[in-house]
């Protein structure tokens, strides 16, 4: 048994745990750095290899299970608070309070696995969370109570993302992080894919207290599948010794929120700008949607073993840009689903190069809230890109959504082209975490 990837040497500086083996960062540094970089400039791993990795696939099920709710409960809470109040400006609040919780909270509660562990900190949340949603479907309560429970349910929304992509790099030899967090990357569309429609459906045909209903039972179990997984047990996130926020000084972490925050935005206002041009009532509008994510799952599956390097971001940025900026010569759903494909070639590529350069870039104490900013940006971004995006469909149309996307897109390019020094270059890298001091258990 070794310390990690690559490890062979000096096996016995390590110390024996129970579950693996414990490595502090002399042992890690020493025997990892080169074969490594030998095995970098090998044939970088597929997808099957990958998957037959143990407890790789069961990881994966597991929490894109538990993150399906994120999927549906603004769209339920939306159509249940509109049906409730007849309002759907105060359902709009309603889910404005659920998202300035998820913001707030996404560093905290990552943070804090590293101080009470994950499994802890996961149930915690993951019990509150289901009770606020709950009891907005339960009860009839007044617009305030509604968005108190609304803000609890996003202050309590479980760091399943977080968790998982700490875990990923301790399950794993180094030529499979990349293209694991590219596949993460990509099957999470599945979720934005076939989510929406289920929990619409059965809003709609059944009724919106029986879809919440729904929401808290996929959440509990998948959570709970997700909680229950030997990885998570397994694998320990040492206190951090930093200050809180501190990791977000780090140029690829700050880079990585900057541009997620774009990327995110952009998305946002590509929804706003297709319901504006097909209605809420139009086929067309989920089919192409659907385009989009299915052009983002085939450009994540096809692109994730490409080995990164400093201007991968760039790239993929700025085929998401060129996509979008498609988009406004015409409205015709043809035009738009094949324009939106290109650009969703570049999103998942996008976000796993984002994944894979925040965890080469950090210590391992500091990954978990690094994801959390990350997390935090993104839903910052989605906010800003459907504002804005709104604004400008009230004054020029929906052409103007689309304007507002690709405007966001080719700035997250510029970014990523500016500030080309700031990405790491992982072509010969191990993209996993830096070892801390403190020892940590790895999975074996």
């Amino acid at each position: 048994m070794d310390c990690g990837p690559g490890v062979s040497r000096r096996v016995a500086a390590c110390q024996s745990d129970g579950h693996g083996i414990r490595c502090d960062s002399a042992c890690l540094r020493a025997d990892i750095a080169e074969p490594i970089r030998h095995d970098y400039r090998g044939k970088v791993a597929g997808y099957g290899e990958l998957l037959r990795t143990p407890g790789v696939a069961r990881i994966i099920a597991a929490q894109l299970t538990a993150r399906f709710p994120n999927g549906m409960t603004s769209l339920a809470i939306l159509l249940h608070i509109e049906q409730v109040t007849g309002s759907y400006g105060s359902a709009g609040l309603v889910l404005a309070a659920t998202s300035v919780g998820q913001a707030v909270a996404g560093p905290i509660t990552s943070r804090w696995m590293g101080l009470w562990g994950m499994r802890r900190v996961l149930t915690v949340t993951l019990a509150i969370c289901a009770a606020a949603i709950a009891g907005i479907a339960a009860f009839t309560l007044p617009l305030p109570a509604y968005m108190v429970l609304g803000l609890v349910a996003g202050l309590s929304t479980p760091p399943v993302q977080a968790a998982v992509r700490t875990i990923y790099p301790k399950m794993v030899n180094s030529r499979q992080v990349t293209p694991l967090y590219s596949l993460d990357a990509s099957l999470q569309e599945i979720i934005w894919v076939v989510a929406p429609v289920l929990i619409t459906f059965v809003a709609t045909q059944i009724g919106t207290v029986q879809a919440l209903a729904l929401i808290v039972i996929v959440l509990l179990g998948g959570g709970a599948w997700f909680i229950l997984s030997p990885e998570v047990g397994r694998v320990r996130i040492p206190r951090s010794r930093r200050s809180f926020g501190k990791v977000l000084g780090k140029p690829a972490v700050l880079l990585a929120t900057v541009v997620g925050f774009l990327l995110i935005g952009a998305c946002a206002a590509v929804e706003v700008g297709v319901v504006a041009t097909f209605g809420h009532e139009g086929i067309e509008a989920g089919l192409v949607l659907a385009v989009f994510a299915i052009g983002s799952l085939a450009g994540g599956l096809s692109f994730g073993h490409i080995p990164i390097g400093p201007w991968a971001t760039a790239r993929r940025m700025l085929i998401v840009a060129a996509g979008l900026s498609l988009t406004m010569i015409s409205l015709n759903a043809w035009w738009l689903g094949a324009t939106l494909a290109v650009a969703g070639l570049g999103v998942a590529p996008a976000l796993a190069v984002i994944f894979a350069m925040t965890s080469a870039s950090v210590k391992f104490s500091e990954t978990a809230e690094a994801y959390g900013w990350i997390g935090t940006g993104q839903l910052i971004g989605a906010a800003a890109g459907s504002a804005v995006a709104g604004f400008l469909v009230d004054g020029a149309g929906p052409q103007g959504a689309y304007l507002a996307a690709a405007l966001f897109a080719a700035t997250g390019a510029i970014v990523a082209i500016v500030f080309v020094r700031g990405f790491p270059d992982l072509r010969d890298r191990d993209p996993s975490p830096i070892p801390d001091t403190e020892p940590v258990p790895t999975i074996t």
